[in-house]
């Protein structure tokens, strides 16, 4: 009658190791392939946050570019509209030569004079018929006739000096120009840069988040795992503790 007692003292001990175990790796998560210690869902979230909050600052600053872009874009419109405007004045056709009005251009000395035509000069100049008072009055023609081109080049010196200032103008104005072209392609290159930047950096961070998910799912898989073992266990140890108690209640009858 005495010899099964033993046994029911070496049988509890295993229910508290167990017990121990148990709350050993409950207080411990590992992983249970490399033993590395995961991270708490605390930390994840914060790092999470951390990332979302640069992608709103690259936004940000993708914003800001885009504006600075379209500065660009609307200087360079203005920079074209006035260029436009210096050829159409460039292009348009000079000032037609004044009339000769002046009063000294016709002499007129008998009733069968004609005088210099304004537009016909060398008629007059050759046809000595038109005129009564014959040779002697050639040289008077003459001197007309050598008066009108000396007032005309006077009447076209002003507009050589506006077309060069235009020209000037001109020049200025494409300087200009290539100086914003070289600017808005500055600008279109770094925003291109920093797109292709920001979509790595979201890509990057959308597969480290999903990583990072999969591994938590994965640790709480081995952690539901364990638990349904865990609990298969106490159920054998309950079932082995209550047939002790019956063979114990057995044996003080």
């Amino acid at each position: 009658m005495a010899s099964p007692l033993p046994t029911t003292t070496t049988t509890a001990a295993p229910t508290k190791l167990s017990a121990t175990t148990m709350t050993t790796t409950t207080s411990l998560p590992s992983c249970p392939n490399c033993g590395d210690s995961l991270p708490s869902p605390e930390e994840t979230q914060a790092e999470l946050s951390q990332a979302q909050a640069r992608i709103a600052e690259l936004e940000a600053q993708i914003r800001t570019l885009n504006e600075k872009a379209s500065a660009a874009a609307e200087r360079w419109a203005g920079y074209e509209e006035e260029l436009t405007k210096l050829r159409s004045q460039d292009q348009a056709p000079p000032p037609p030569p004044p009339k000769n009005d002046n009063p000294g251009a016709r002499i007129p000395r008998g009733p069968g004079d004609v005088g210099l035509a304004p537009h016909h000069p060398t008629r007059s100049f050759t046809n000595p018929t038109l005129h009564v008072g014959g040779g002697a009055d050639r040289p008077p023609q003459l001197h007309r006739i050598n008066s009108v081109p000396t007032s005309h080049a006077q009447d076209t010196a002003p507009p050589d000096k506006q077309t060069r200032e235009l020209l000037r103008a001109l020049s200025r104005e494409k300087l200009l120009r290539k100086e914003a072209e070289g600017r808005l392609t500055a600008t279109s290159k770094e925003i291109e840069d920093l797109s292709v930047s920001l979509f790595e950096q979201a890509n990057n961070m959308v597969a480290d988040e999903r990583r990072a998910r999969a591994h938590l799912e994965e640790r709480v898989g081995e952690l539901e795992k364990r638990d349904v073992e865990k609990r298969r266990r106490l159920e054998r140890l309950e079932t082995a503790l209550a047939r002790i108690e019956h063979v114990r209640s057995l044996l003080d009858e």
